[in-house]
Formats: C-alpha cells, sequence, structure tokens
C-alpha cells in the first residue's frame, strides 16, 4: 500500500504539552515496538510497554519531551534528559517508518540537539543498523571529528549485549 509523501522541506520540533500526552503515548509505543526487535522486549497484558521514560519526561524538571511534526502531521518524538547535569542525553529518538529517509530525522535531531548547547550523549543498539548508520552521521555532521563512540552494559539487563554511545558537544549558536 503506497504511503503519503513526507515533504524533504519541513519539520517542526516543539515541546510537547500535557495536551499533547495522548499523541506521545501513541508515538510511544510505536517507538516502543520498533525497539522491540532489538531489546528483547514485550508487550505488557494490556498491549502497552513500559512507560517510566515517557511518565519522566512529562514529570521531571531535568527532562524535557519534544514533538516531531511535519506539516500538520505527527511523525515523531524525542526525550531529552541531564538538563540540569554536565551532559545532555537524547534518551528516545523516534521518527514513524513513513517518515523516514526522508531528512526529518537529521533536520528534527539537529534542531533538538541545538537547543541544548555543550556535551551530548547518545545509546543505540549495534544491531539496529539503520540507527548506526544515522547517529553516526548526526555526530559526524554536528562534531566533525570530535565525538566518540564506546559500548557500555544495559543498566539491569546483563543479557543483553552492551549499547553503544556516541558523545560529542554541539557549540551554542552563532559559534563553532
Amino acid at each position: 500500500m503506497p504511503h503519503t509523501h513526507i515533504p524533504h522541506t519541513h519539520v517542526h520540533v516543539r515541546l510537547a504539552t500535557a495536551d499533547d500526552r495522548p499523541l506521545m503515548e501513541r508515538l510511544w509505543l510505536m517507538f516502543r515496538h520498533d525497539m522491540s526487535e532489538f531489546s528483547a522486549i514485550t508487550p505488557r497484558p494490556d498491549g502497552t510497554f513500559r512507560t517510566d521514560r515517557l511518565d519522566a519526561a512529562f514529570t521531571d524538571a531535568d527532562r524535557v519531551p519534544y514533538l516531531l511534526t511535519a506539516d500538520e502531521s505527527p511523525v515523531g518524538l524525542a526525550f531529552v534528559r541531564g538538563l540540569a547535569g554536565p551532559v545532555r542525553v537524547l534518551n528516545s529518538f523516534f521518527v514513524v517508518r513513513g517518515a523516514r529517509r526522508s531528512g526529518i530525522g537529521l533536520r528534527a535531531v539537529r534542531d533538538v540537539l541545538a537547543r541544548h548547547p555543550g556535551p551530548w550523549e547518545v545509546a543505540f543498539q549495534d544491531d539496529n543498523a539503520p540507527a548506526v548508520r544515522f547517529w553516526r552521521r548526526v555526530a559526524r555532521e554536528v562534531a566533525g571529528d570530535a565525538w566518540t563512540e564506546e559500548h557500555r552494559p544495559v543498566p539491569g539487563r546483563p543479557e543483553l549485549p552492551p549499547d553503544s554511545w556516541i558523545a560529542f558537544h554541539v557549540p551554542a549558536a552563532g559559534t563553532r
């Protein structure tokens, strides 16, 4: 079945509000479903996935949720944590499948990163080849050669392979 073409030229990133919560829950469900392929997670009996990161994004002052849209269509989400700490962490980033490979994800993540200059870290799974390519490209475009990648164990999940973590610095607007 053909899908609607997502324009290459427009992506909007905005802070998600309490009114956006039902929409963000639906996007979260899609994100966790996609991630279940790499994380060996399954839904709870009611068909939902754990929502601790989603809940914290809306309630923890050290975190912020962003809604990604193209025109009027929701196309993804981004959750940032560590706003008050020395390093910001993009601990959830998702673009719906129909909008992938259109440039929307790259433009959206650059917008999110630019809102919080300074040191950043992003985790992903090595088995997720598109994520590996995407996050390495983001690091190169944002930081040139000044980024690192390392493996770290998944907290509380010794049965899982370690996550890959990319670290880089986002300059303040107007500096480089």
